[in-house]
């Protein structure tokens, strides 16, 4: 499903060994979720919840969404609102003080779909590559 979108597509590579080795050590962190939708025995669904403990607003916790994604017969019928809710609850049992999450700018489907959840854009996001996919 990283690779199922124009984004993904340029930059992941299905099968790699790598995504093996980074489950593992996303596997082995108590900070991290991947959290997986199952319908009919298949994923259809999936995200990662990451906390970060801080020294800011008097030493919260935020809680992180990454790598949202649906199965493109699946779009449509709330299942990426539930795993993003799902996400919020965890993160609020877990006593995040907020969630937040970055979405490309290309992705204006993706920012409707995060406002009608809530989510205000109120931070302008910036990344530096370090290395090539």
């Amino acid at each position: 499903m990283l690779a199922d979108d124009p984004l993904g597509a340029k930059r992941e590579r299905p099968g790699d060994p790598a995504y093996a080795e980074a489950f593992k050590e996303i596997d082995a962190d108590p900070r991290q979720y991947l959290a997986v939708a199952v319908a009919d025995d298949e994923v259809v669904g999936t995200l990662q919840l990451t906390f970060i403990p801080g020294l800011s607003r008097l030493g919260a916790t935020r809680a992180l969404i990454e790598a949202v994604r649906v199965r493109p017969d699946q779009r449509g019928g709330g299942l990426g609102g539930r795993l993003v809710q799902w996400a919020i609850d965890t993160a609020r049992e877990r006593g995040a003080a907020m969630v937040q999450l970055t979405t490309d700018a290309s992705r204006k489907d993706a920012h409707r779909f995060y406002e009608r959840l809530g989510f205000v854009a109120s931070h302008v996001g910036m990344k530096l590559p370090l290395r090539q996919p």
